[in-house]
């Protein structure tokens, strides 16, 4: 007897769905996941087993539930890099900035409260909304991927969303938003009815601009999501957080599991953050790589999205997927994020970089102004 998923009581919304993930291959170059692809230097190394040896020795005792600490710590990271000034009150963390968006739709949204996002975007929110029993509404973008602000504004207003992501840059096209695109979609929630308006930024330290951390001032209902999964090279770590009014810092702690961040994960954190300016040298060297990716793709031919992440989107193909697969077979895993006609690469080292444009160089011939696969390798 075959039984499965859909045999057993779950919730309606969750039956036929698949489960977030990328492809986890054994393949000589790997850009498909947003890593960043230097290992952390021994010096933090040695840094981190020094905090978590410490810490180690009180594993006996819960952690520190508030994780005070680490949250003046991040609160002094966003105050000297994004310019402008956060305390301890304004700040939470949660195990990957996933948790952080779970525990914000547990507050905020939830049965009978909708969520809404301009896809396409990052794909957990609409799966962590479905998870918490929250409505997802789809909104718009143009055909260039930025957000269609009238129709956008048009949504909420004729929606209400008790919640409204705004992705910048936005994953998996690259595009920033700009700033007063957010607050005409702040002012756009407010005026339909007092909702959240969620910032992720996961990418920030990658953009050409500058954070949006500043619009928080005088905003109660806005949040600058964050994590250090990316720019700090710690995918593994799983440390997101927030800045907020410390309002919203409190009323997550309604719904945040005791003792969430473990006393290992915060010293890690913490040891990270006494290295913040070795990793950004790191960012600076993803940003300049990202920047030489876009330049190639188009000079061979490729369409490219606009990037202010560490990775480009690129296309257009008639069938993605099929792509996807000659690259790999090329000994390159990039991603198809199921956005028809385009794929993403993460910036990779530089010589990770030149084995995708390698790769994607011998996929290509060209009839014309337009890129098209070569006879023998279009079957």
């Amino acid at each position: 007897m075959n039984f499965g998923i859909d045999d057993l009581p779950v919730r309606d919304e969750l039956r036929g769905k698949s489960p977030y993930g990328a492809p986890q291959l054994d393949v000589p170059v790997r850009l498909n996941t947003n890593e960043n692809p230097y290992p952390l230097p021994e010096p933090l190394v040695e840094r981190i087993t020094e905090r978590v040896r410490e810490a180690a020795r009180n594993l006996n005792r819960y952690p520190d539930r508030d994780a005070v600490e680490l949250r003046t710590q991040l609160a002094k990271y966003l105050t000297d890099t994004a310019g402008h000034e956060v305390g301890l009150a304004n700040v939470w963390a949660a195990n990957g900035s996933n948790e952080v968006i779970q525990q914000l739709l547990q507050t905020f949204g939830g049965p009978g409260r909708t969520a809404i996002g301009f896809e396409p975007s990052y794909s957990m929110h609409a799966l962590i909304a479905r998870g918490t029993g929250t409505g997802w509404i789809s909104g718009p973008r143009n055909d260039d991927f930025t957000i269609d602000l009238a129709a956008a504004e048009k949504a909420i207003v004729e929606n209400r969303p008790d919640v409204v992501f705004v992705t910048t840059p936005n994953n998996p096209t690259g595009n920033a938003v700009p700033p007063e695109t957010v607050l005409a979609l702040y002012e756009a929630a407010q005026a339909a009815k007092p909702s959240l308006v969620v910032v992720d930024e996961a990418y920030i330290e990658f953009s050409h601009g500058d954070s949006l951390l500043p619009l928080i001032e005088g905003r109660p209902n806005l949040v600058v999501s964050r994590t250090m999964s990316k720019a700090f090279g710690a995918a593994g770590l799983r440390l997101g957080y927030f800045a907020a009014h410390p309002a919203v810092v409190d009323a997550v702690q309604l719904v945040r599991l005791p003792y969430h961040l473990s006393a290992i994960t915060q010293a890690t954190a913490l040891a990270a953050l006494e290295h913040t300016d070795t990793l950004l040298g790191y960012v600076e060297q993803l940003k300049a790589e990202r920047d030489r990716l876009v330049t190639e793709l188009r000079a061979i031919g490729y369409e490219v999205t606009e990037s202010d992440a560490n990775f480009v989107q690129f296309g257009r193909f008639e069938d993605a997927h099929t792509t996807w697969q000659q690259i790999l077979d090329r000994g390159v895993l990039v991603r198809d994020n199921g956005v028809p006609g385009w794929l993403r690469v993460t910036a990779g080292t530089p010589e990770e970089n030149d084995a995708f444009l390698d790769a994607v160089r011998e996929l290509l011939s060209f009839v014309g102004d337009t890129p098209t696969l070569p006879k023998e390798q279009s079957a």
